[in-house]
């Protein structure tokens, strides 16, 4: 009872974290998560638009690309996962958050559209979806 309370308070506290430091931005990148789904975010060519959302890989689940340019938004590489951490001790199984990374290349807007879904599902609705409209400068 104890150790799904402690799992639950560290959840929330990871949460809060990632929401906090997901409305900061530096000149050279712009960071969102789950409470930016349906907004419009603005970047200027060049810099980074850094997302990142709940995930469980020991589900079968990841996040992936549905809809983007890529002449405009490009992707940077594979989605980094990272774990909750609680210290010494390792949650089996336990979730934590995908960071996906974009270049914004040119000027203009595009909407990014990721699922959340397994891979081999093909014909299955994704668990999630995350949208946002993008217009660099």
């Amino acid at each position: 009872m104890a150790g799904k309370f402690l799992f639950r308070c560290l959840w929330a506290g990871m949460l809060c974290l990632m929401a906090l430091t997901a409305s900061c931005s530096s000149a050279d990148s712009v960071s969102v998560d789950a409470t930016s789904n349906g907004k419009q975010i603005e970047l200027k060519t060049g810099q980074t638009l850094v997302v990142t959302l709940e995930s469980n890989p020991s589900t079968g689940y990841a996040w992936a690309i549905a809809q983007v340019d890529e002449s405009l938004l490009q992707s940077q590489g594979e989605a980094e996962y990272q774990e909750i951490s609680t210290g010494d001790e390792q949650l089996v199984g336990a979730g934590g958050a995908e960071t996906l990374r974009f270049t914004a290349l040119a000027a203009g807007k595009t909407t990014l559209k990721l699922v959340y879904q397994r891979a081999w599902e093909k014909d299955v609705e994704p668990a999630q979806t995350f949208t946002i409209q993008v217009v660099i400068q």
